[in-house]
């Protein structure tokens, strides 16, 4: 199923038939063809990857993240694009920290649940024991990061050249993330309610738990967690194979098309001389 959607959209161009999309279950793990880099769409945005840095509830470079980009489905980047453009105009930029996450990360988040090291603990989870961190739900063994049109961000006042005050760190393990939490100053909960209002304006929607998550409603893969690197190489692999495939089929195409001709001039050709043949004869 890897060039299925190549393969239809060829024949879509070629012979001008409909064929259904493939669903979210036909989908590889491994399939990035429908991925972009943001920073490709939205030049102006703001990266922060934590998972790259060792800045994080773990303190290391999580497995998965082989450079510090955020990639998204391009369904979700063109929201996100239209969200940029609506915050830009008020004078803020999107600071992304984590977008579209692999498998392994979401599983070696889980591993590193279970173990015994909590050199990160006073920074984001200090309130908590670490045992505590998979029954509360901070972790688990799916994250809709892997679906690929989920985002993790803040928003960056460019007359202040700062991040905005939003009460709250990224990543922090408790009930001061919630969106709707009480006990922060009018000016943070402002500041949430604008973040949230503009997302939800584009097709965004925040969970109960973090003020700085929010997935696509109408998101294109429902059912498929993927397992690429987060990397410009597992984007270009598939942009190349997707280019070599298009000029096979056009080549394809080409041939068979050149071969028709040939046979309708040779056809023409032999139609013509027998009937010269006959004029002759009479």
């Amino acid at each position: 199923m890897k060039y299925y959607v190549q393969i239809m959209t060829i024949i879509q161009i070629i012979f001008f038939i409909k064929i259904p999309k493939t669903t979210s279950k036909s989908i590889s793990e491994t399939e990035a063809s429908g991925f972009i880099d943001i920073t490709e769409l939205i030049p102006e945005i703001l990266l922060d990857i934590r998972y790259y840095s060792n800045f994080n509830f773990v303190g290391e470079r999580i497995p998965g993240y082989k450079e510090p980009i955020a990639l998204m489905t391009k369904e979700a980047g063109n929201a996100l694009k239209k969200v940029s453009e609506y915050l830009r105009e008020k004078g803020y930029l999107i600071k992304i920290f984590d977008a579209y996450r692999p498998q392994k990360a979401v599983d070696y988040f889980v591993s590193w649940a279970k173990n015994n090291d909590t050199k990160m603990k006073k920074y984001f989870y200090p309130n908590i024991s670490k045992n505590e961190i998979i029954p509360k739900g901070y972790v688990a063994s799916k994250s809709d990061h892997s679906k690929g049109s989920t985002i993790d961000l803040t928003l960056f006042n460019m007359n202040e050249g700062k991040d905005i005050d939003m009460g709250g760190t990224f990543d922090f393990f408790g009930e001061v993330s919630h969106p709707d939490y009480i006990n922060i100053t009018n000016q943070q909960k402002k500041n949430r309610d604008f973040l949230i209002d503009s997302m939800r304006k584009f097709g965004f929607e925040v969970i109960s738990t973090e003020w700085w998550h929010f997935y696509l409603k109408d998101q294109p893969f429902k059912n498929t967690f993927f397992n690429f690197d987060v990397s410009k190489d597992s984007i270009k692999e598939k942009e190349n194979s997707w280019k070599i495939f298009i000029y096979f089929c056009v080549f394809i195409f080409g041939f068979f098309f050149g071969l028709g001709i040939f046979y309708f001039f040779c056809k023409h050709k032999t139609n013509n001389e027998s009937l010269s043949e006959k004029m002759v004869d009479h």
